[in-house]
């Protein structure tokens, strides 16, 4: 597979995933949420975060996975957005040690961090 497909295909994994789960499973109760949350919001709370947080994030999060959808058509979108993602779920896993989360809650955030790390790597490139 070429790298500019594989690049493709992983800003939409990601977009889309991140898409997920921000508007469509910020409330549904999860196996990978950290510590007893049920739900996003209550995710952050879970970690001693403030509200305004939540937001915050939610709108990098949302920001940057439109700009990884939009960087189909305008690729100078797509590497400052997947650096935007790994430095997100690198804050992510910091969270799951602090709350000294089971390893399995750090899987969605760990796959995350690793594929806008290779998309990083591949724009680079």
């Amino acid at each position: 597979m070429q790298s500019t497909t594989i690049s493709t295909v992983l800003q939409l994994v990601i977009g889309l995933g991140l898409i997920n789960v921000w508007l469509l499973r910020a409330g549904s109760s999860t196996a990978y949420r950290g510590g007893e949350a049920t739900s996003l919001q209550a995710e952050f709370a879970a970690y001693g975060l403030p509200v305004w947080f939540f937001y915050l994030i939610g709108f990098l999060k949302l920001g940057s996975a439109a700009l990884l959808i939009a960087g189909y058509w305008i690729p100078q979108l797509v590497l400052p957005a997947a650096a935007l993602v790994v430095a997100l779920m690198v804050g992510a896993l910091s969270m799951h040690a602090r709350v000294k989360d089971p390893l399995i809650k750090w899987m969605p955030a760990s796959i995350m961090l690793a594929m806008s790390s290779a998309l990083v790597f591949l724009r680079l490139g």
